[in-house]
């Protein structure tokens, strides 16, 4: 049998020839991969530094810090199963996870997101090891939250793409961090709030207390500063960790002080009386008889009726504040036209925004007498605090008249910004608004708040050595399914000036929906008394019976040990000055001395885990 002449040797030859030359090709290629250095990551151009946020003291809140991505090309990946297993404990994800990942995509898959420090130094460390083809990382710019969730829904939440989601890191985030410009130093400015994070710490122990112990749905408490406006504390209850922000719930995201409108019940008396008296309707003097009920027919024939808790008799407006009597409220309401009282309760702030650095601030609600749903009932049952809504930050700034003489002053929380090189670009300065009542009116307005502390619905809130001046509410709740007033539900609301003959805070605290007792001056009042003992002892604010202290003038001063830093903050309290100038060489963290002497405080504190371009603050004394 003849081979046919197209199977020549030379052509069979010449086929030998190119498949050996492409084996050795691939061998070739294989073999240089296999001596090849792992690639571990490739890190994309820092643009921007973005700003710190820092309380007023100067402790960070908010810092730059980096991320990264776990990402893989599957189809490069050789053994996916011994990968797997290899990676789960360092990544704390099953062997399943990672395999499941893999199988998603064979270009490209995230095996895991938002790997902090340490974890990426031990993945890193695994692919080098176990020479890992097909792995590599991005480093993303991220944030770090040091103090979790204290006042994190004014400190807010920078999301993946360096954006600011909520907060101060939404409300300041062309400042944080500015738009890109090449031959700059492109760094955001820091900004500095006016909360005190440690007496922020002490106010949202209380209040997670008294939520706990009330069974509440959600408590608001702000600090205020009474001639300035500048905010001390500012707590919403349930409350976010900002550094598991993602997976936390709508509530505990939701901006209660200044997104929230609600009815505020008989803490709105002292702006109705207040609108009464300023404007000659009634006299400080007058009487108005409470039988326990406001029963009236207007002239369209329309009945009004308005319960009280008691039959108090004959009451004055101050008498009236301090029983909390509706009746004597619905009656001095008569004496006002109606266009002219809702004027005056516009001016207080009430149906618009105050204009807070904050996101997605309510205007809260004032009815127009042209409005379809006003009635004869309306102007009475404002005057108690009903048909109206209002926001806890309206309420506070509202207060602030009744502080400096009539006219209020504008809320704020930013109490300086700082570019990178420590100058300061802006400073809080106090921002008086329109006068809305007279300097006698406000003088009144804050003797009636004391006599109601005194012997009134706010006795519990009492401090003894501190002069003090409250009012409670409690308000029923719309029912939004059945309609109307709801005869479970309620919000518990007390307001507070101290101390009253010179004031220096208000403090303003609403419990929602709390289980069993409801009335204010029961569950409220007593925790405006404890809060107000403890902003007076932080603030160091003269108390009457106050004891004196003697020191022996000696400070002490710790041993000091020699500075180590690997995965942990140290313990750097005790060290002197000189002794942390090692620590100004670091590249990989930043640290801010203050002071001269020893190290007498730290933040954060000792055993907080080190990541790359962290502050460190020492204070020295």
């Amino acid at each position: 049998m003849q081979i046919s002449s197209f199977y020549s040797k030379g052509r069979i030859i010449f086929f030998i020839l190119v498949l050996a030359i492409l084996l050795f090709y691939i061998v070739f290629s294989y073999g240089k991969l296999s001596v090849k250095k792992v690639p571990v990551f490739t890190p994309p151009a820092e643009n921007v530094e973005r700003g710190t946020i820092l309380d007023r003291n100067g402790k960070t809140l908010a810092v730059q810090t980096n991320f990264y991505h776990l990402c893989a090309t599957p189809s490069v990946v050789k053994d996916k199963e011994k990968t797997a297993k290899v990676l789960a404990p360092a990544l704390n994800l099953t062997k399943e996870e990672i395999m499941e990942s893999f199988n998603t995509s064979p270009t490209f898959v995230y095996i895991k997101k938002k790997m902090d420090q340490s974890e990426y130094d031990e993945v890193s460390a695994l692919i080098e090891k176990y020479k890992i083809y097909g792995l590599r990382f991005e480093k993303i710019q991220g944030r770090t939250y040091p103090e979790n969730a204290l006042a994190s829904q004014v400190i807010g939440f920078m999301g993946d793409a360096g954006t600011g989601l909520s907060g101060i890191e939404y409300s300041f985030q062309s400042l944080l961090s500015p738009e890109y410009k090449p031959n700059s130093d492109n760094r955001g400015q820091d900004i500095y709030l006016t909360i005190d994070a440690n007496l922020q710490y002490k106010l949202e122990k209380i209040a997670s207390d008294a939520m706990e112990n009330t069974q509440a749905e959600s408590l608001m408490l702000i600090a205020a500063q009474a001639k300035t406006g500048e905010i001390l504390s500012y707590i919403s209850l349930p409350a976010a960790n900002l550094n598991t922000y993602p997976s936390s719930s709508t509530a505990e995201k939701k901006d209660l002080p200044a997104v929230h409108a609600y009815e505020p019940g008989s803490v709105f008396k002292l702006f109705s009386v207040a609108s009464f008296i300023d404007s000659g309707c009634i006299s400080e003097t007058e009487t108005f008889f409470c039988d326990g009920v406001f029963d009236v027919r207007t002239t369209n024939g329309e009945r009004v009726r308005i319960t009280c808790l008691d039959r108090h008799g004959p009451l004055t407006a101050r008498q009236a504040l301090q029983f909390s009597c509706n009746d004597a409220l619905a009656q001095m309401s008569q004496k006002i036209d109606s266009e002219h009282f809702l004027q005056r309760i516009r001016s207080f702030g009430f149906g618009k925004k105050t204009g807070i650095e904050l996101p997605g601030e309510t205007k809260g609600s004032v009815k127009s007498t042209s409005d379809k749903l006003w009635s004869g009932r309306s102007k009475p049952t404002i005057s108690i605090g009903q048909e109206i809504s209002v926001s806890a930050i309206q309420m506070v700034q509202a207060l602030t008249s009744f502080t400096n003489d009539g006219t209020p002053v504008k809320l704020s929380l930013i109490s300086h910004i700082d570019d990178k090189s420590g100058n300061t670009t802006y400073k809080h300065q106090i921002q008086y608004l329109d006068p809305i009542i007279s300097p006698s009116t406000a003088k009144y307005m804050l003797s009636c708040m004391e006599t109601t502390a005194k012997k009134g619905t706010g006795t519990r809130a009492l401090l003894g050595d501190v002069s003090i001046g409250v009012k409670t509410g409690t308000a029923q709740m719309l029912d939004p399914e059945k309609g109307g007033y709801s005869t479970e539900d309620f919000i518990s609301n007390c307001v507070a000036v101290f101390p009253i003959d010179n004031p220096q805070i208000i403090l303003y605290i609403v419990i929602t929906k709390a289980k069993g007792e409801t009335y204010a001056g029961r569950i409220v009042a007593p925790v405006i008394g404890e809060a107000a003992d403890v902003i007076i002892d932080h603030l160091g604010i003269a108390r009457a019976n106050a004891a004196s202290v003697a020191h022996s003038g000696k400070i002490e001063i710790y041993p000091t040990s020699s500075i180590n830093m690997e995965t942990v903050v140290p313990n750097f309290i005790g060290l002197s000055k000189k002794e942390l100038t090692s620590l100004l060489n670091r590249k990989d963290i930043n640290v801010k001395i203050e002071g001269s002497g020893w190290v007498v405080s730290q933040n954060p504190p000792a055993g907080t885990p080190i990541m790359e371009n962290m502050t460190i603050e020492l204070y020295l004394q």
